[in-house]
């Protein structure tokens, strides 16, 4: 079987299938990675094979999810072999190879750190485009690609094309996100066929799009000016653990954060979480009212 060819229709085939770009880059990397360790042809694969790639991936003290990544990766190209190519093959890659991952909880930032945090931001930009993460849940990669006709200040909404699994939504914008944006926008300067929202301000990109991995440098740089562990997507988690302490409803968040099922939503209901701290110590004074009562009248 020729590998290369392969690979080729099988880009091809993700790009039918409308896959992100940034999707695509990792499967194809990940591809890249096994064809180049994996010592017999691909069609000769076994499930033991796969064992001692999972075992040479975790020599490299990759994470369990990044291992996963990689096996999911392997996964579906010999499922697009055998299903779209026709080629009697069979997936190497068995159920009981997928790692088991910690359940682990969203972290979210207590109002002092953040307080801490947005002291430190400089410039109209920066502002800007954390607060946008913060009270509109936005993820980094929508940050970027946020473009000048998704705004709508009259109406403080944001038009979030293309977010993850390729999905659009409606976001609202906060007093001081549309304060924030407002601000930025009258001293952005206007640069010619850029539509795309926040610039690069200094050095020889000035003018372009700020890119992904632009706007994370810039959340390590504030991240080490205040001495906090942070991340953008704190941010977010931040955002929904603050909603669903005001007892904003999970289906509301949901489709705010544009998560496909309502249990990824339900994980910021296990963390610092007002409204059931507010119903434990409600329902803990009725029983305890009964449990008074109920003595008096044994007592009697």
């Amino acid at each position: 079987m020729a590998m290369t060819d392969s690979i080729i229709r099988y880009r091809r085939f993700l790009k039918r299938r409308n896959v992100s770009p940034n999707t695509i880059r990792n499967y194809l990397c990940g591809l890249k990675h096994f064809v180049i360790w994996v010592d017999v042809p691909v069609e000769q694969v076994t499930h033991r094979k796969i064992s001692e790639y999972i075992d040479h991936l975790i020599g490299k003290r990759l994470r369990p999810k990044t291992v996963n990544c990689y096996l999911n990766t392997i996964c579906q190209f010999y499922h697009y072999l055998s299903e779209e190519e026709g080629i009697p093959i069979v997936n190497p890659v068995r159920k009981a190879n997928i790692m088991k991952l910690p359940r682990s909880l969203p972290r979210h930032l207590k109002e002092e750190q953040l307080e801490f945090f947005f002291n430190h931001l400089k410039g109209c930009r920066d502002q800007a485009l954390f607060t946008l993460m913060l009270r509109c849940g936005l993820r980094v990669e929508e940050v970027a690609h946020l473009s000048l006709g998704n705004i709508d200040l009259k109406r403080r909404t944001l038009f979030i094309q293309d977010g993850k699994g390729a999905k659009d939504r409606m976001v609202y914008l906060s007093q001081d996100a549309l304060r924030a944006l407002a601000q930025y926008l009258r001293v952005r300067r206007p640069a010619l066929k850029v539509k795309k929202v926040f610039l690069v301000e200094k050095g020889p990109m000035t003018g372009h799009p700020l890119s992904i991995r632009g706007i994370q440098k810039r959340m390590e740089y504030y991240a080490r000016q205040a001495r906090l562990r942070i991340s953008c997507h704190h941010l977010r988690h931040t955002m929904a653990t603050q909603m669903l302490n005001a007892d904003a409803d999970l289906s509301t968040i949901q489709d705010l954060l544009g998560h496909n099922s309502i249990r990824t939503t339900q994980r910021y209901c296990r963390i610092s979480n007002l409204k059931v701290q507010r119903d434990y110590f409600k329902a803990m004074e009725v029983i305890m009212q009964r449990t008074a009562g109920n003595q008096i009248i044994l007592d009697q």
